[in-house]
């Protein structure tokens, strides 16, 4: 979760980018987070879900189910390229390059990015801000920035490590 957190509050102000998504797609995310192996309980997903409502009420996406049958990815996810299509998004940011394959998202000159590229470019952008609002997460947290950067490795090595030369910070002393 310590990833989740960090592309929020990076989407949060002063913004780096927009986050977008659906009511299909946060449905799929609620589901996910009440099985294996996360088992959040109902109450914290619906929590989850009005807070990102209140914080990112921008982010929401309508109107993108008649372009579902246009997509050419795997069916399960066509409704988030959909979704991007209808919205103007450039960027699509997932580990699932398999369901998003280049020939699907060329037509509508979306690009995929893995979450380390994303957040290496965010950083790229706004060095100052972003390294604040990770200090503030892991103070938020109790952590060091250390700590927090460790958890991070896990889903996201290449930004980690991009992250700690740019800083020069050993995570492994």
């Amino acid at each position: 979760m310590p990833l989740a957190d960090t592309l929020l509050r990076m989407a949060e102000t002063p913004r780096l980018y927009l986050p977008r998504w659906s009511d299909q797609i946060i449905a799929e995310v609620s589901r996910n987070l009440l099985g294996k192996p996360w088992n959040k309980t109902q109450e914290r997903v619906q929590r989850r879900e009005s807070v990102l409502r209140t914080h990112f009420p921008e982010a929401w996406i309508e109107g993108y189910e008649p372009l579902i049958g246009m997509m050419t990815n795997n069916p399960k996810d066509q409704h988030v390229l959909a979704a991007a299509v209808a919205s103007g998004t450039r960027l699509i940011v997932t580990y699932n390059a398999a369901d998003f394959p280049e020939s699907a998202l060329a037509p509508w000159n979306i690009e995929r990015q893995g979450p380390s590229t994303f957040l290496i470019n965010l950083y790229a952008l706004a060095p100052d801000i972003f390294t604040r609002k990770l200090t503030e997460q892991a103070w938020n947290l109790n952590f060091s920035l250390e700590a927090l950067l460790r958890k991070l490795r896990i889903n996201v090595p290449g930004f980690v490590e991009y992250f700690c030369q740019e800083q020069r910070i050993d995570l492994d002393s």
